[in-house]
């Protein structure tokens, strides 16, 4: 008889599927696209937010434009503050309250201020920031909203309904 290889990768993302199906907990798929011949999966269980099986495609220009957010909004941070910035995109391409690109997500008025300036150039530890978000580290618990306390000046923010509030760095993170 002879046996054959599994590749240890696919058999964890059937795993998870299978956990996933079994125990009602929601997992999504998120493709990123390294080169154009070339893809990879990374899967991200949640238990609290979906009630269906999601899957995106995240190109490289979306990674890039993901970094420009972490770089803009988060500089002088900590790693995990640049994932947090990095999770809170992934977290409102996961919520149906939110677009369902990348592009849409950060691009929607009044969302990243910092993204107004086109030529943000990200710095390496914004890029490895973001492929740990997408890889599901998420130190934000599924926050969808962020701001600065010391230089926020929306109106809108202070007077939110914040849910799970959480502090990384200067920054607070929450859902509504």
């Amino acid at each position: 008889m002879k046996i054959k290889k599994i590749n240890p990768f696919y058999f964890l993302i059937t795993l998870l599927i299978i956990i996933a199906v079994k125990s009602d907990v929601n997992a999504y798929s998120i493709n990123i696209n390294n080169k154009e011949d070339e893809s990879r999966d990374l899967f991200i269980i949640d238990n609290e937010t979906a009630e269906v099986f999601k899957s995106f495609n995240i190109t490289n220009k979306d990674i890039h434009l993901m970094a420009q957010v972490v770089y803009g909004e988060s500089r002088g941070e900590s790693f995990d503050g640049k994932v947090a910035v990095a999770s809170v995109i992934l977290n409102r391409l996961i919520s149906d309250k939110f677009p369902d690109s990348v592009s849409e997500v950060i691009y929607q008025p009044n969302a990243f201020s910092c993204i107004t300036d086109k030529n943000i150039k990200p710095d390496q530890t914004s890029f490895d920031a973001v492929y740990k978000a997408l890889s599901g580290y998420d130190p934000t618990s599924n926050s969808t909203f962020f701001y600065n306390p010391q230089i926020s000046s929306s109106d809108w923010i202070y007077k939110a309904n914040k849910k799970d509030v959480i502090k990384i760095g200067n920054h607070t993170f929450f859902k509504t």
